[in-house]
């Protein structure tokens, strides 16, 4: 069967399903088991050893295994077996390192999964006889979905029933026009892919209307799934920071490959053993080249993305978090976000009453007819689970329908009594929904929408009364519709706005409430501290808006108010010379927040845009950080926006920004860290050779101590919590560097502070013994060492008694783990010899107890000094 050369009632047949009761939950079950998910094939993954393997890729880990090799061949060639240990003590350590690098990898990779598992796409699906909102993965051929703007299509369907539905299907046709759909017209069997008028096809989007369809394929049976191996998914790129950081080490990579060069050609200058000094050089290589700090930054990045989920917010780019930090702008919508988004119907106006009636469980008959009227114009619905509500569908119209059937007119009924002949879907640029219905024998045109849309269309009632009880309510935070109907002869085939929503006669107006969130005043406040703008955007009643961001601290003494009308009459230009001054944005469209948006980039400010209609995914694309609402938002505004925000909440907006900007932070922490412990061991290195000739730490030292020993303490520093005055700060500027404001040169200068320290421990352990391998064994142990010192350090510009020296736990263990490795080298005489490390003398191991700790007091004292400071600190 080919569901669109088919009719509607031969494919329910074929289905073995109804579009009133849908699927049973038995059947679905068995269909689960029959068909499968409804996903896409995935791109295969790689295996755990594919990506043990990719550990070995990189060009220094290749020579230097080469090296070991060629060592392990001269032991061999010359039967001592002493000469075995090192190249199979390199082998363990690189091996070990390799095992690390995949379970940072596998833990990254699992944190990003259960992000896109948590914004998996969803449906609206009717089975036994009830409205479930399900995931699109559990759909299954016979399933009855409703449709509207703004949704993603989660499988293939044949229509059954269609209002004004328009799809657009580029992905699938190429058409960037979208495709008006019909479901009574039945299509030649033979109609190519973008004539199937009466289809919609999963991975495509609704733009307009609504529908009920029947599922006709899932997952790769569908059309989509049958080019799956075209869209296989593109490779994950790196971020903006990630790109920089790689290009960094490559800079610094030639840089270190240049000393190596000049340390080898010295040592065999001085007559060293040339497989020893290529070792060294080698070895010294590999640590120095900051390789790894891209993917130091991802599993940074993964586990703050994953921290934030706990904070009801979904990253969908992780490019985000580290634009999140430099917000500046937050434009919010007010409905749900800024305020509960628990709307009540609270008063209701008749035409021709004196005044407002409150709503309750038995209001006048002129009153009941007004909530009639208007629920019959809604799409949303409120199912009852017991003393349980459910709302499904926008909480204006979810208001209404429950005040009307607490009066006794539930929905079901009323649509039973009263069934939509027709209907012209809401969108934002009218502001108005309209149906046609079959009421006591007659087509009654029933418009419900935004009162000064309605004013111009109505030709009866009060409207003068009608208009001082509109802006009696909005003053006092009341969200107002407004109802009108007319009746017609006969019902239009393809309804238009022209032909019906005009000479209308005015019936009332419906008000309802929903109140400032507690937590949106304090986050406002926190905004403010934190050197970022609030401005409230709007499709409502400018004096209700204003009423509600005055409350909320968002409109101060000066600030001013626009409307849409007032934008449409502005140039660019001049709403660039007035874009500061306006705090509220009242009855706008989805265009006009595409011009605040770009007015406010035109300043050089990082904008945050809100939005959650199919329309608004524009404004989401062009602000720097697009908040979809994962309540209210549609699937189309989801998949253009940076973050979704699971509970619509404003102040859940300040708390990402707060977490970006603390895992900005922690990346830098990290990056800084590790730059100034490799540049330490270059330093060493390097300049004993020039002084001494003598190299003041073997290779398999060196690489313990940059494979094993400090990256542990690396990880668990971009684990740190967000310092609590990270909001007391001004935004980074949008192009700010990671190096700004000293912070490279800081590094830098740390890293010469390491590599003093190192040299000096070289030298008076080789000058106290006159044995180079006591100077070799003080130079370890501080170099090693002073690095887990220096990772507590660079927990903070604080001083670390101000925050507390051991209040991150995860690096405690790490650095515990750090020294009782260091600890076994130093002290287990087996091991100490295959490291070509020895046993001190007790004033020698207090003098590197000093040396170690040397970094700590001179952090401490260039924190005290204010030397050590944030920049950005107001």
């Amino acid at each position: 069967m080919l569901p669109y050369s088919s009719s509607k009632d031969k494919v329910l047949t074929e289905l073995n399903t109804e579009m009133q009761s849908g699927l049973s939950h038995v059947e679905v079950i068995s269909r689960q088991e029959k068909y499968g998910a409804n996903k896409l094939r995935e791109k295969k993954k790689k295996t755990t050893f594919q990506r043990f393997m990719d550990q070995f890729k990189d060009a220094m880990i290749l020579i230097l295994l080469a090296a070991a090799a060629i060592s392990f061949v001269i032991a061999c060639v010359n039967n001592e077996p002493n000469e075995f240990f090192e190249p199979i003590l390199i082998l363990l350590i690189v091996i070990l390192n390799a095992i690390m690098g995949v379970m940072q990898e596998s833990k990254a990779e699992k944190a990003l999964e259960a992000l896109k598992n948590m914004s998996a796409p969803h449906a609206r699906v009717i089975r036994d006889g009830a409205e479930q909102i399900v995931e699109a993965s559990e759909l299954v051929p016979g399933d009855i979905i409703r449709l509207e703007a703004g949704d993603f299509v989660p499988a293939d369907a044949r229509l059954l029933r269609s209002a004004g539905l328009k799809s657009e299907e580029s992905a699938l046709t190429g058409e960037s026009v979208p495709s008006e759909k019909d479901s009574e017209v039945v299509t030649d069997e033979k109609s190519p892919l973008g004539d199937r008028s009466n289809m919609v096809f999963s991975g495509c989007s609704i733009t307009y209307g609504t529908a009920t369809a029947v599922v006709t394929a899932t997952g790769m049976d569908t059309e989509m799934g049958k080019i799956a191996n075209l869209l296989e998914g593109e490779e994950d790129g790196m971020t903006p920071l990630q790109e920089k950081l790689a290009q960094l080490g490559k800079y610094l990579g030639f840089m270190a490959l240049i000393a190596c060069a000049i340390l080898f050609v010295i040592g065999i200058v001085d007559d060293h053993e040339p497989l020893d000094m290529f070792m060294t050089a080698v070895s010294l290589a590999v640590s120095a080249i900051p390789e790894g700090l891209p993917a130091i930054v991802t599993i940074v990045l993964s586990i703050g993305v994953q921290r934030m989920v706990k904070k009801n917010t979904i990253i969908r780019r992780l490019p985000a978090v580290e634009t999140l930090g430099s917000a500046s702008v937050i434009c919010s919508d007010k409905t749900g976000t800024l305020t509960q988004n628990r709307m009540t119907l609270v008063k209701a106006y008749r035409d021709g009453e004196n005044g407002v009636e409150k709503i309750s469980n038995e209001n006048s008959d002129g009153i009941c007819k007004l909530l009639m009227y208007a629920t019959l114009c809604c799409d949303g619905s409120v199912i009852f689970n017991g003393t349980q509500e459910q709302h499904i569908g926008d909480p204006t119209e979810t208001a209404i329908v429950l005040a009307a059937h607490k009066n006794g007119m539930p929905k079901d009924t009323l649509t039973s009594k009263y069934p939509r002949m027709a209907e012209i879907p809401f969108d934002s640029n009218r502001k108005l929904m309209t149906t046609v219905n079959r009421i006591d024998g007659k087509n009654i045109v029933i418009v419900k929408g935004a009162f000064d849309m309605m004013i111009s269309r109505c030709i009866s009632g009060d409207l003068e009364s009608a208009k001082r009880f509109t802006d009696e309510m909005s003053s006092d935070a009341l969200r107002v519709l407004a109802v009108a109907y007319k009746e017609i002869d006969e019902v239009p085939e393809n309804p238009t706005s022209e032909q019906l929503e005009c000479d209308l006669i005015f019936m009332g107006l419906v008000g309802m409430i929903d109140p400032p969130r507690p937590e949106a005043k304090v986050a406002v406040d926190t905004c403010r501290k934190a050197g970022i703008r609030p401005v409230m955007i709007t499709g409502d009643h400018v004096v209700t808006a204003c009423a509600i961001a005055k409350d909320l601290g968002i409109l101060q003494e000066g600030d001013k108010a626009l409307t849409g009308a007032d934008l449409d009459r502005m140039t660019d230009s001049e709403l660039d010379e007035m874009v500061e001054e306006v705090s509220v944005y009242a009855r706008v469209s989805p265009e006009d927040k595409i011009r605040i948006v770009k007015s406010w980039q035109r300043k050089d400010q990082v904008v945050s845009m809100t939005g959650d209609g199919v329309n608004d995914a524009p404004a989401l694309k062009a602000a720097d950080i697009g908040c979809a609402m994962g309540i209210t938002g549609t699937d189309v505004a989801k998949g253009a926006a940076d973050m979704t925000l699971t509970d619509d909440n404003f102040a859940t907006i300040v708390d990402a920004v707060q977490e970006g900007r603390g895992i900005y932070a922690n990346i830098k922490k990290v990056v800084g860290y590790l730059l100034g412990t490799n540049i330490g061991e270059v330093i060493t290195v390097f300049f004993a050779m020039l002084l001494w000739k003598e190299t003041p730490l073997l290779s398999m030292q060196l690489l313990w101590i940059n494979l094993v020993t400090d990256s542990l303490p690396a990880i668990c520093l971009g684990m740190e919590a967000v310092e609590s005055d990270v909001m007391q700060q001004k935004p980074k500027p949008k192009n700010e560097g990671l190096f700004a404001h000293g912070f490279g040169v800081r590094t830098v200068l740390q890293g010469v502070m390491f590599g003093i320290i190192s040299l000096a421990a070289f030298r008076i352990g080789w000058g106290l013994e006159q044995d180079i391998d006591a100077g070799r064994t003080m130079a370890f142990m501080v170099l090693a060492l002073s690095q887990v010192v220096q990772a507590y350090n660079m927990r903070s510009e604080h001083s670390l008694f101000k925050i507390g020296p051991f209040t991150n736990t995860k690096l405690n263990w790490a650095a515990l783990s750090s020294v009782i490795l260091v600890a076994i080298l130093l002290f287990v005489p087996p091991i100490s010899k295959v490291f070509g490390l020895t046993h001190l003398t007790t004033s020698e191991y207090l003098i590197g107890l000093g040396l170690i700790l040397t970094p700590f007091v001179v952090m401490e004292i260039a924190k005290a000094l204010g030397f050590i400071k944030h920049h950005n600190r107001k």
